[in-house]
């Protein structure tokens, strides 16, 4: 099947928060989209799907674990079979660990960097791969994070592998720049989501203070006085995928609202 004249994204870990508003808000913009996420998440990905129907566009569901390079292989051309050549690729799969230094496991150290570096180191080179192959440009996009810039406490193994996405970043851009892909990442900062009511659970366990205080201590550190919402990424990543952002490569732009500065 042909593609859309505004081309094929395919997002990793689309099936809920800012994967999912990324998804639905590239298909806003005219883009057919391969939802990917793990098999386990098969309900969301047809929520999704659906999603992207009710606004005109075509999707199609891959599942796949993106530390496993022949996953990530397959869910690409599992996408483009159905949708057509790719044009976007949104690396934003991604886990959270929210642990001390002191009492972080091996095992869980690394599915972190199995998943949050190795995830986002395959999913650039195998997106260039198949730019390269049909001939295109192509736009590639990794999630960072405000931790990127700044470490928070208990999450330690989380900012790790989000320095390290942003220096990957910058390296994909000086080698894919010959091909004319561009490869940029966004840096979310408080977002409304699932990771940060578990890393608020945690620090007002540790702290003895009560539910929702070190959230809203956060949240008085953000000069638009309130958390981000999945929908504020999503914007951002609309621009990094469309031509407006075609003169800017290796970049990592922070979108929290007003909290760091770079």
């Amino acid at each position: 099947m042909a593609g859309s004249t505004a081309g094929v994204a395919l997002i990793t870990g689309a099936g809920r928060g800012i994967g999912r508003a990324i998804a639905e808000r590239l298909a806003e913009d005219g883009r057919d989209i391969i939802v990917a996420d793990v098999p386990d998440a098969q309900e969301n990905i047809t929520a999704v799907i659906a999603a992207v129907q009710e606004r005109g566009r075509r999707a199609v569901g891959v599942t796949g674990d993106v530390s496993n390079p022949e996953d990530v292989q397959r869910m690409i051309e599992e996408g483009t079979r159905e949708l057509g050549d790719l044009t976007v690729f949104v690396a934003n799969a991604g886990i959270a660990q929210v642990d001390e230094i002191l009492d972080v496991a091996p095992e869980a150290l690394d599915r972190m960097l199995d998943v949050n570096i190795k995830g986002v180191f395959y999913s650039y080179q195998l997106a260039a791969k198949r730019f390269i192959e049909q001939g295109t440009a192509g736009k590639i996009i990794g999630a960072a994070s405000i931790v990127a810039f700044r470490p928070f406490p208990v999450l330690a193994s989380y900012s790790a592998t989000k320095w390290a996405v942003r220096g990957l970043t910058q390296a994909a851009a000086m080698e894919f720049a010959k091909h004319r892909i561009t490869v940029n990442s966004y840096a979310p900062g408080v977002v409304g989501t699932a990771m940060w009511d578990l890393i608020d659970e945690r620090l007002t366990a540790r702290d003895g203070t009560p539910r929702g205080s070190a959230l809203q201590a956060q949240v008085d550190n953000i000069l638009a006085g309130r958390v981000s919402e999945p929908q504020d990424v999503a914007k951002l990543v609309s621009y990094l995928a469309g031509p407006d952002s075609d003169h800017m490569t290796g970049q990592t732009v922070l979108i929290d609202g007003g909290i760091n500065f770079s």
